[in-house]
């Protein structure tokens, strides 16, 4: 199978799959939280697909790596959002899991698109 499209790519449809579990895990966050960490989370998971989807459309090699990794770092930031929002018990421990799969699947991906080839 050939890759026409940015919506060809397997890390980017989990990514997408990755913004609707943030939006309603971030739904069962304390609602003074709403311009706090949840708005930051959105704004980080709505970042991994767009940067997969801007480096696709690149014509270089090292550009779309580029874009690939801005993606990497921000899927790390959503990670670490979790993380926090563990620690401060923002939503149930099984709330969670929807989250944590796609994220490490996401990131073991993006890990290997960025790695440099030499």
């Amino acid at each position: 199978m050939s890759i026409k499209s940015y919506k060809d790519l397997i890390v980017w449809q989990k990514s997408i799959l990755l913004v609707k579990e943030v939006f309603l895990l971030t739904e069962k966050f304390p609602k003074s939280e709403l311009y706090g960490l949840c708005s930051q989370l959105r704004r980080a998971s709505i970042s991994v697909p767009s940067n997969i989807a801007e480096g696709s459309g690149r014509k270089s090699l090292l550009e779309r790596r580029q874009f690939y990794s801005i993606a990497y770092g921000s899927a790390l930031e959503v990670e670490t959002q979790i993380i926090i929002a563990k620690e401060l018990f923002f939503a149930k421990p099984e709330d969670f899991a929807s989250i944590d799969i796609p994220l490490n699947e996401i990131l073991r991906m993006l890990n290997v698109m960025t790695a440099r080839k030499t």
